[in-house]
C-alpha cells in the first residue's frame, strides 16, 4: 500500500479551466506523481465514488476544489470531500467567490429556469417541460440534483482552509500553493495564496497613471483603442486593478485588456467591487449634475462589472448555504 500522502482533486459548478490549469502543470504533474497518491480526479483519472466514500475520514492529505455549489450534488461532493480531508484548497474564482456563475444571483431562479426551457428564442418546448428530481424510465427511477435558487462560494457551504483565486490561477502560484500546503510549514489556515497587495502595484501600466486623475467619459474597451503602455482608467475604461489583488501575471493586461476581478478582493477588503465603485467615484469629473448622470449611465450593469466574479461574496450576495435555500 502506498505511504504517499493522498490527495483529491475535483470539480463543482465551473467550466473545467482550474483542471485544465493543473494539466498544464506539465513535468511537474510528475514531480506530484513522486510525492502524492491522486486518489480521485475525474477530469484526468478513472476514479469512482464508491472509493472516496470507503475511505476513513481524514485519509487524505489534501483536497483541490474548483467550482462553485448551485446544486445538491455539488453540496453533497463538497461535504464528503471535507469529512475526508484533513485540509481543503478552495482553487479558482468560482471556488474562492463563486465566479463567473455568481452573476445567475441576479436573476430569480424561477425566471432563470423559465428562459432556458421556454423564452429563450433557440429553444423549441411546446408541451412546457420542466427538469424533476425523479422519474420512472422503463420501470427504473432516475434522479437529477435539486437546482439551489442560489450560487455559493465554497465556504459558504463547507470549511476551507486555503484559497487560491483566478480564472483560472496561474501554473506558478498552482504549483507552489501545492507544495507549501503539503509542506513542513503550511501557511496559516485561511491564507489566501497570493500576494496581499493590488494589481495596480505590478502593473506597467501605473507609470502612465497622472498624478491627478480626472475622468470625464466612461469608455468599453472596444469603443477606443489606447496605447498598450497606458493606463486604461485614465482613458475612461474600467479597469478593477486598483480593487483586485495581484498574482495573476496580468495576462490580460497583456492583451490590452483590462482587469475584470478574478483575483478577488486585497487582503482586508470586505468586497473588492464596492470598494472599487466606491474609489472610481471620486475620479469621476462631469461638467455638471447632467453629466454625472449621463457617466453613470454609461457604465453598463455596474453590479455585474464590479462583481463579475464575486458577487456571493459580496455585499449583494453574501448567504451561507442552509436548507431554507431550497424553499
Amino acid at each position: 500500500m502506498s505511504k504517499r500522502p493522498k490527495i483529491a482533486i475535483y470539480w463543482l459548478g465551473a467550466c473545467g479551466g482550474c483542471d485544465s490549469a493543473l494539466l498544464d502543470l506539465g513535468e511537474s504533474l510528475l514531480e506530484l506523481a513522486e510525492k502524492f497518491e491522486v486518489v480521485i480526479w475525474p477530469a484526468a483519472l478513472d476514479f469512482k465514488h464508491d472509493r472516496l466514500r470507503k475511505m476513513p475520514d481524514n485519509s487524505l492529505a489534501l483536497a483541490i476544489i474548483s467550482g462553485c455549489v448551485r446544486n445538491s450534488d455539488h453540496k453533497a461532493m463538497a461535504e464528503l470531500l471535507r469529512a475526508k480531508s484533513r485540509l481543503v484548497l478552495a482553487c479558482g474564482a468560482c471556488a474562492c467567490f463563486g465566479g463567473i456563475p455568481g452573476l445567475a444571483n441576479l436573476r430569480p431562479r424561477d425566471e432563470i429556469i423559465e428562459w432556458v426551457y421556454s423564452a429563450s428564442p433557440t429553444v423549441t418546448n411546446p408541451e412546457g417541460v420542466r427538469p424533476e428530481l425523479s422519474c420512472d424510465v422503463n420501470g427504473e427511477q432516475l434522479t437529477m440534483p435539486e437546482f439551489y435558487g442560489h450560487v455559493y462560494a465554497l465556504n459558504q457551504a463547507i470549511k476551507v482552509d486555503y484559497f487560491l483565486p483566478g480564472c483560472p490561477p496561474p501554473i506558478d502560484l498552482l504549483l507552489d500553493a501545492i507544495k507549501k500546503i503539503v509542506g513542513k510549514k503550511p501557511p496559516q489556515r485561511g491564507s489566501t495564496l497570493a500576494p496581499a497587495k493590488p494589481l495596480c502595484d505590478s502593473c506597467p501600466r501605473n507609470r502612465s497613471k497622472p498624478a491627478r486623475m480626472a475622468i470625464t467619459k466612461i469608455r468599453r474597451a472596444h469603443e477606443t483603442v489606447i496605447d498598450p503602455g497606458e493606463c486604461f482608467l485614465a482613458h475612461g475604461i474600467i479597469c478593477l486593478g486598483p480593487a483586485t489583488c495581484d498574482g495573476c501575471g496580468g495576462s490580460c493586461l497583456a492583451v490590452n485588456a483590462p482587469c475584470r476581478g478574478c483575483f478577488g478582493a486585497v487582503e482586508g477588503v470586505r468586497d473588492s467591487g464596492a470598494r472599487f465603485l466606491a474609489s472610481l467615484a471620486p475620479l469621476l469629473a462631469p461638467e455638471d449634475e447632467a453629466g454625472l448622470r449621463a457617466m453613470i449611465d454609461e457604465i453598463a450593469d455596474a453590479a455585474g462589472y464590479a462583481c463579475r466574479f464575486t458577487q456571493p461574496v459580496s455585499i449583494l450576495g453574501e448567504k451561507e448555504l442552509t436548507e431554507k435555500d431550497r424553499e
